[in-house]
């Protein structure tokens, strides 16, 4: 290693509960908790969209902090998250799992840390309607 390099490592994310093979899972990576889970405003996040019937997803190269992962079931294709009366109609997810309640978690809720040369996370999508 350099001296002065930042430390990389590696992230895989699986996916658990995915409904059907129909769309696309609508991932984001960030480091950023003011635009977690949405991550519209963050230049840094990590957006990847993958075929649903995938069941793992690698991010490489990412220094080592405090990130969340936010998942999407986008079965229609429309590249955002359908509601009706603000409930969602798709599949969600976010890393470490945390309990749903009124609306999505807080960053603090998702975080976790890559301190080592590789971290995995495990999202279990959920469906509401």
């Amino acid at each position: 290693m350099l001296i002065g390099a930042a430390p990389i490592a590696r992230l895989d994310v699986g996916f658990d509960d995915v409904r059907s093979a129909k769309g696309m899972l609508r991932v984001c990576l960030t480091a950023d908790p003011d635009n977690f889970p949405r991550c519209v405003d963050d230049a840094n996040a990590t957006r990847r969209s993958v075929p649903a019937g995938t069941d793992k997803l690698r991010f490489d190269g990412l220094p080592h902090g405090r990130y969340a992962v936010a998942v999407i079931h986008d079965e229609n294709g429309n590249k955002k998250l359908d509601t009706f009366a603000g409930i969602p109609r798709e599949g969600f997810g976010f890393s470490r799992n945390p309990p749903i309640r009124f609306g999505p978690p807080k960053f603090e809720a998702a975080r976790f840390s890559i301190e080592d040369d590789a971290e995995k996370q495990q999202v279990k999508l959920r469906y509401i309607l």
